[in-house]
């Protein structure tokens, strides 16, 4: 992902900044997407793991990363609250 880019980027929910999500946390949010278990904003299940996810700063959405391109659309953004106490965001 383009780093200038990031600099730039705000969540188009709560309009902070986003950054990476962290190595450990990407393992993890793959993996409860590979059990099914996890819908993005819309209410769909979200089928395809993700390469790279960007979170917003106060860690309330996280948003995909597809091909080095970052999907910044409210209804693809997956809501944290589902991914609480499964993931550290500290």
């Amino acid at each position: 992902m383009n780093k200038e880019l990031l600099t730039i980027l705000v969540c188009p929910v709560t309009k902070l900044p986003v950054r990476l999500l962290s190595r450990s946390n990407l393992q993890i949010l793959n993996r409860i997407i590979s059990e099914g278990n996890l819908q993005n904003a819309a209410g769909q299940r979200v089928d395809s793991q993700f390469s790279q996810a960007l979170i917003a700063r106060n860690n309330t959405m996280i948003y995909p990363v597809k091909d080095g391109i970052p999907i910044m659309l409210e209804d693809q953004a997956i809501p944290v609250n589902q991914l609480e106490g499964k993931i550290s965001l500290t």
